[in-house]
């Protein structure tokens, strides 16, 4: 695929940045991708290996080498129809996918791996622009209705895949807007909202109804720690009335109950779940007036987590106008470089630095909070306490003690699980971690003990990856199709 010798002609062209100054002054999307020439170039560097390593590191299986191969001869058009097969939403992946696919790059055992995110990115930039992305309307109704509950990736993809083979599809979002996570977890500097709205309007051609402001379960309540605050809903339904109303029901809400950190001072004005902050400010964005916005400017942050979400916390106090901000980490620092040999083609631990980690931050790992402390009920700082993991443990490092100044620490340790509210409700099994209970075998796949109730993504997976919640979307809609149809031409 691509050029028989690009992979040693070629380096490696990455996307580009404006400079930190420039692109903090708002909140749009930044990242300058690559032009025409420079991804027939990147697209020459693929290798025609044996084995695809990319495709199987890939949770929906794009089939990589096909369309690089077509951008490296120019052949755009099919290149998108490449893509889509696999992946309802590249825009998505191109933009926020850590590209697990480029780990597995054959290339990247002893070089750089081929950039297959930023040649996704390029190509459905491309279709869209050139008008390819079309509704794909299906040419019979079945006469089944399928409900959706969650909107975020799994839901749409969902949604989507079972439109097209005819059913018709309701998506219920107990937010005011759809897309969930998209929508609002991740920040509009990483992804535009105006992507998930013309989907939306793709979707909507291709029969699906979408409802907004809905909560499925018993009550508004219980929706778990974090998750209140983008719960928007103005109307409650029942499950009993669902599984009355359509044919067949798929769980795809989000992870959405916030790891806590329980620690003496908890209490205080000043200590947030991230997913309190996040979204409020993809409102203000959107347009929306918010009362008493949670906000960073002209104070000291300290984000407590070292994952993607903490990522976005940084970049987000940087735009607000903090003082200052320190993200924490528990675990201790990672080597700058992966040890190829010994990981490839798995995805690597690597010290990860993101462009909001380059607008400004002091990086502390191997650390933990002890306490917050305040005065007058107020944050004002927090102690710490460096750690090292041994013998299956956390232990103290002692003398290590110190004390760190914060008006605002954002909590961003992870998600445990779906909120327990709707499961219950519908009287799903859980598994040992507060998961909808659901196997992923092609016989019955994604069916819960409940009766025509399907799960899919991080309902029943847990916290991941966006990609990962399009493959479970994809995959749960086959299911859905099989089991109302008695077999389905959807794929795997």
């Amino acid at each position: 695929m691509g050029k028989t010798t690009g992979f040693m002609e070629y380096e490696r062209i990455e996307e580009g940045y404006p400079a930190p100054a420039a692109r903090l002054k708002n909140y749009k999307e930044f990242v300058i991708g690559l032009t025409p020439a420079q991804s027939q170039t990147q697209a020459a560097r693929c290798m025609d290996c044996g084995t695809p390593f990319c495709n199987h590191g890939c949770p929906v299986n794009n089939i990589i080498p096909d369309f690089n191969d077509l951008v490296y001869h120019g052949d755009w058009k099919s290149a998108s129809g490449v893509l889509h097969s696999t992946n309802n939403f590249p825009e998505f992946t191109g933009r926020i996918c850590p590209a697990p696919c480029e780990a597995a790059c054959t290339l990247n055992f002893n070089s750089d791996a081929v950039g297959i995110k930023s040649i996704e990115h390029a190509i459905i930039d491309r279709a869209w622009a050139e008008g390819w992305v079309q509704p794909q309307v299906a040419a019979h109704p079945t006469g089944k209705k399928v409900a959706i509950v969650g909107s975020g990736p799994a839901g749409l993809a969902a949604a989507q895949q079972l439109a097209r083979v005819g059913h018709s599809v309701t998506v219920f979002e107990k937010n005011d807007r759809i897309g969930g996570l998209l929508r609002y977890g991740i920040p509009d500097f990483k992804l535009d909202k105006g992507h998930i709205d013309q989907r939306a309007r793709q979707l909507e051609a291709e029969g699906v109804v979408f409802r907004t402001g809905v909560f499925v379960g018993s009550a508004q309540d219980g929706l778990g720690q974090g998750s209140k605050v983008t719960n928007w809903a103005k109307e409650t339904i029942s499950p009993a009335q669902l599984q009355k109303d359509f044919d067949a029901v798929v769980l795809t809400g989000g992870a959405e109950q916030s790891r806590d950190l329980p620690v003496p001072g908890r209490e205080l004005a000043g200590v947030h779940f991230a997913m309190e902050f996040l979204p409020q400010q993809n409102k203000v964005n959107a347009g929306d007036k918010l009362k008493g916005q949670l906000r960073a400017d002209g104070k000291h942050v300290i984000v407590i987590g070292g994952g993607d979400t903490g990522s976005d916390c940084v970049g987000t106090s940087n735009r607000h106008g903090a003082v200052s901000v320190t993200q924490f980490e528990l675990m201790p620092m990672p080597p700058l470089a992966e040890d190829k040999p010994l990981v490839w083609p798995y995805w690597p631990i690597k010290l990860r630095t993101s462009s909001s980690h380059d607008e400004g931050c002091q990086r502390e790992f191997a650390i933990a909070t002890k306490e917050f402390i305040g005065k007058g009920g107020k944050l004002t700082g927090l102690k710490t306490v460096q750690v090292e993991f041994k013998d299956g443990k956390f232990t103290e490092v002692p003398g290590t003690e110190k004390e760190y100044q914060a008006d605002l620490v954002l909590l961003a340790m992870g998600f445990v699980s779906p909120v327990a509210a709707v499961l219950d409700a519908f009287g799903v099994d859980k598994d040992a971690r507060g998961n909808a209970r659901a196997s992923t075998d092609f016989t019955g796949g994604y069916a819960t003990n409940v009766a025509k109730v399907f799960a899919a993504g991080d309902m029943r997976r847990g916290q991941s990856l966006v990609v990962w919640a399009i493959r479970e979307g994809r995959q749960a809609a086959r299911a859905v199709d099989e089991f109302l149809m008695g077999a389905s031409d959807l794929p795997r």
